[in-house]
């Protein structure tokens, strides 16, 4: 059968209301929506940049708007009755709904046997497993550790200790699991089976090819409309892991081959919605699933991203922390942005516009921009800087 014919507009369309940017924001946003986003979404990356606001926060704000963070951290990193979430590396690291946990496990199995992960974490769960299992030891003892606390020094801002690197490992492996979080955004472990609810644990596991499925088919539902690289990236899956599932999604009617203009050969999940128009509005985080494949972000939207944090300041072309700007069915902008936590102030250092931003853009940026600065509490003057266009 010849794959379906999908014109590039349509294929926008397609992934902007996979993604939730179908739907109305609500008047007033429910910790019962910010869970169905998640479930919607699959997963919250997490970063340790706190420039303007922790990565897991911003999406569910540039779908819901103004929500209390407070709903999200319960259900994160809350007492054991309140979770709805854990911690693992799924697209990065992870904030994930607790019903994918059996989905990861394979992966945990991979790292308990040193057949995953880089060099040094392989060796941890070889030649230094009982080094690492001693430190299990006291966590089981003492109850959820630091890294800090076993620590004699300090180690460098690009290096793990060698504590910090088998607890990883122990997390990897799914003998450990994040209790909480620090102030400083640090974690803390504890033993899986006294943080993940019970329910949760005792759900079966499945082998490695069912659970490699049910990752493609949660990817492919999220994205709408995607390529196998993809779909295969949402939860970091190997080709050699993740080719068979989606030729056994197609098999089963899940994935439809498609063909989009300007894009390699793609699958449409079969729930996909199709709608005519995309009413939108929304800052999204350098880490958004939105755009955090930017090739794809450059295919579907014409939209070339990426990162300039770890550029040098003079060679920066757009600035530190840059959200795109998401207006209806477009990325129209760039919008360099900080939070002055000791001022109380929003920064906006610069915004870029795209050659073809709509006159509507302006307006609608300093409107979302304002909504931001209510949100985290950060009085925001409403003044532009010297606004560029590309």
């Amino acid at each position: 059968m010849t794959p379906e014919r999908i014109p590039l507009p349509q294929a926008r369309r397609i992934a902007l209301a996979a993604q939730g940017f179908a739907d109305p924001r609500p008047a007033q946003a429910t910790a019962l929506q910010l869970r169905r986003m998640l479930d919607r979404l699959n997963l919250f990356q997490i970063d340790s940049v706190n420039v303007l606001a922790r990565a897991h926060y911003l999406p569910a704000f540039s779908r819901l708007g103004a929500y209390d963070p407070d709903w999200l951290d319960r259900a994160a990193w809350g007492a054991r009755r309140e979770r709805r979430m854990f911690e693992y590396w799924a697209h990065e690291a992870s904030l994930l709904p607790l019903a994918l946990h059996p989905l990861l496990r394979w992966r945990m199995d991979r790292a308990d046997r040193g057949e995953a992960g880089y060099g040094r974490m392989r060796v941890v769960a070889t030649e230094r497993r009982a080094e690492a299992l001693a430190l299990l030891a006291r966590i089981r003892a003492e109850g959820p550790l630091a890294a800090s606390e076993f620590e004699s020094g300090r180690p460098g801002w690009w290096e793990w200790s060698e504590p910090k690197l088998m607890l990883e490992w122990l997390f990897y492996a799914g003998h450990v699991t994040t209790a909480t979080r620090r102030r400083s955004f640090e974690r803390v472990y504890d033993l899986t089976e006294r943080v993940i609810p019970p329910a949760v644990l005792a759900l079966p596991t499945p082998d490695p090819a069912e659970a490699q499925r049910g990752l493609v088919a949660h990817a492919a539902r999220a994205l709408g409309i995607a390529t196998a690289a993809d779909l295969r990236d949402y939860f970091r899956l190997s080709p050699a892991d993740g080719d068979p599932a989606i030729a056994a999604l197609v098999e089963d009617g899940v994935l439809r081959p498609v063909q989009v203009s300007g894009l390699p050969p793609a699958y449409l999940h079969r729930d996909a919605r199709r709608p005519r128009r995309i009413t939108a509005r929304a800052l999204l985080a350098p880490f958004d699933p939105l755009v955090w494949e930017r090739t794809r972000a450059e295919r579907l939207f014409g939209f070339r991203y990426r990162i300039e944090i770890y550029t040098p300041a003079e060679k920066r072309q757009h600035g530190y922390y840059v959200l795109p700007f998401l207006l209806n069915e477009r990325l129209v902008a760039r919008v360099d942005a900080k939070a002055d936590r000791q001022a109380g102030r929003l920064l906006v250092p610069a915004i870029h516009l795209e050659p073809d931003a709509p006159p509507e853009t302006l307006p609608a940026l300093h409107d979302e921009l304002g909504l931001l600065a209510t949100w985290l509490g950060l009085a925001w003057e409403g003044a532009w800087p010297e606004v560029d266009r590309d």
